[in-house]
């Protein structure tokens, strides 16, 4: 076999096996009555999030894996906002409306649902009680 051809193909594959699956992320359709009329349909990854209408949020840092919701230590990703805002989703609906979204946090919610929660605060929140709005979607 002619090694001139073995190195372009093995670089072509490579290029193929390390390309994102998706430049979308993860798609979820909405499934909450607030999810349905605030954010529509959203899409998801490790670096952002973007609603129904184009909107997104990207996240600065990956924080923790869990996080406490009704009491109970969860498995669940909490992540900064680089670029702090209340986005105008579905409808004139703000995301959080009560001032621009600082972290987020998203779970499993039971079976093939996930949670996603925002927040406001200056500190990363530890739990859901200090959300200003939480949105469940279908996987």
């Amino acid at each position: 076999m002619n090694s001139k051809l073995i190195l372009p193909a093995a670089l072509g594959l490579l290029a193929a096996v390390a390309a994102p699956a998706s430049a979308e992320g993860d798609r979820y359709q909405a499934f909450s009555n607030t999810a349905e009329s605030i954010t529509g349909d959203i899409s998801m990854d490790d670096f952002s999030i973007t609603f129904a209408n184009g909107e997104s949020l990207t996240f600065a840092a990956l924080l923790g894996d869990h996080f406490v919701v009704a009491g109970e230590r969860v498995n669940a990703s909490v992540y900064s906002i680089e670029d702090p805002s209340d986005p105008e989703l579905e409808n004139g609906n703000r995301l959080c409306g009560a001032g621009d979204v600082t972290y987020l946090a998203n779970w499993a919610g039971g079976e093939g649902l996930t949670i996603v929660a925002v927040f406001t605060g200056d500190e990363p929140p530890e739990s859901s009680d200090d959300m200003c709005a939480s949105y469940t979607y279908q996987d």
